[in-house]
């Protein structure tokens, strides 16, 4: 068993890596095409496959499970056709024990999907957005045509609201505007900066030009009486230092999509968002997909099971490869409709995470049985309906 197992797993590895080889090396020219048009002077050809090269492993963490469920199936069609299956199913090997040999082959790639989800591809999303923000000037992400927005509790528990027209890296900002409110949502004072920078828990801000408005000023307002001081005075400080909750962590947090954080960096921000009132759903139900994200690889290897198992005699290696990608792209399809239903149903987070998963896991299984008790199935057909029998 020992050697059988070696031997699928070497089958399967091979058949993944290149099938992962040649969808990373088609999207990555398709991405380059694309984005020809923003090289320049300042903006080079190298620049670009750097920015690329960054890529990659979300590209690779993206591909993986439709990489492993075609390259399952090209080995295990493979084994078919040269009657290897076949060998193993004489020998006493039922379907349910080969599935059980192809999920013990998959741990190791769980594992290393795991860091791949956890490490590496947060580490390369960030670089990748400090080097879109450095070479290009921007980032994508929640940003929106006035900027970046966060909100936070002040120390006098008011509330301050910031805006970021431009993030840079290493917790460098740009067009900073400062909103801070009363515990009753007063405005207090109005605030821009030129620059900013994001430091062991303070914003320190530069060139800064600070509206102050007294605290009479609603009621001078509502009473339309002319007050007798003024209500509002500016001045110009050249610095002015503020105590914050956000990090230069969380700035990119608000850039990275919710997916492509860590678990840890998802916790993180989620306190943070829980912690100034603000909405949760989309972070929450990515935390349980970057949970779940792992566990869809057993399900691919196990929708690979039935498809490579089936006209072992026959071969058909094509025909289950065109099988096993439309299987990957409509499970691919069904997952992004399960995240936008449930965002919009408000849905369980853990429902639109798994049930996509749960459901393909529990069809596959049944195709398997179903293929491992198909004698048993036409004899009870056979028994129920006699006249279903083939004439002798």
């Amino acid at each position: 068993m020992r050697t059988a197992r070696r031997y699928l797993a070497s089958e399967i590895y091979r058949s993944s890596a290149v099938v992962l080889l040649a969808l990373i090396g088609l999207f990555t020219f398709f991405a380059l095409i694309e984005d020809l048009d923003n090289v320049g002077s300042k903006f080079t050809l190298l620049n670009l496959f750097y920015m690329q090269a960054l890529a990659m492993p979300t590209r690779l963490y993206d591909l993986l499970p439709i990489g492993l469920l075609i390259g399952a199936i090209l080995a295990l069609a493979g084994l078919a056709q040269r009657n290897e299956l076949v060998i193993l199913r004489v020998s006493g090997v039922s379907g349910m024990k080969l599935l059980t040999m192809l999920w013990i082959v998959t741990i190791p790639l769980v594992v290393g999907a795991f860091l791949l989800s956890e490490i590496i591809t947060p580490a390369a999303e960030i670089k990748s957005s400090e080097a879109s923000l450095t070479l290009l000037g921007r980032a994508g992400g929640g940003r929106l045509n006035s900027g970046y927005w966060f909100k936070e509790s002040d120390d006098a528990d008011g509330t301050r609201i910031i805006n970021i027209a431009q993030l840079k890296s290493s917790g460098d900002v740009a067009g900073v505007t400062l909103y801070e409110f009363h515990k009753g949502q007063q405005l207090a004072a109005f605030s821009q900066a030129e620059q900013g920078h994001f430091t062991n828990g303070t914003l320190v801000l530069r060139q800064v030009t600070q509206t102050l408005i007294d605290a009479s000023s609603v009621s001078a307002l509502a009473n339309a009486k002319k007050p007798d001081a003024p209500l509002t005075r500016i001045q110009t400080l050249p610095s002015r230092v503020l105590r914050t909750s956000l990090t230069p962590e969380r700035l990119i947090a608000r850039v990275l999509t919710p997916e492509r954080m860590s678990i840890l960096d998802l916790l993180d921000y989620i306190d943070y968002l829980k912690s100034n009132q603000l909405q949760t759903d989309r972070q929450i139900v990515a935390l349980w997909r970057k949970m779940a994200y792992p566990f869809t690889l057993l399900v691919m290897i196990t929708i690979a099971a039935p498809i490579g198992f089936m006209q072992t005699r026959r071969g058909g290696v094509g025909s289950k490869v065109f099988i096993g990608i439309l299987l990957g792209v409509g499970f691919f399809m069904l997952n992004q409709l399960a995240l936008n239903v449930g965002m919009l149903s408000k849905w369980a987070p853990w429902v639109t995470a798994l049930v996509p998963n749960l459901g393909a896991l529990a069809l596959a299984l049944g195709a398997l049985i179903l293929m491992e008790n198909q004698h048993n199935v036409r004899r009870f057909n056979q028994t129920r309906w006699p006249w279903s029998k083939s004439a002798a």
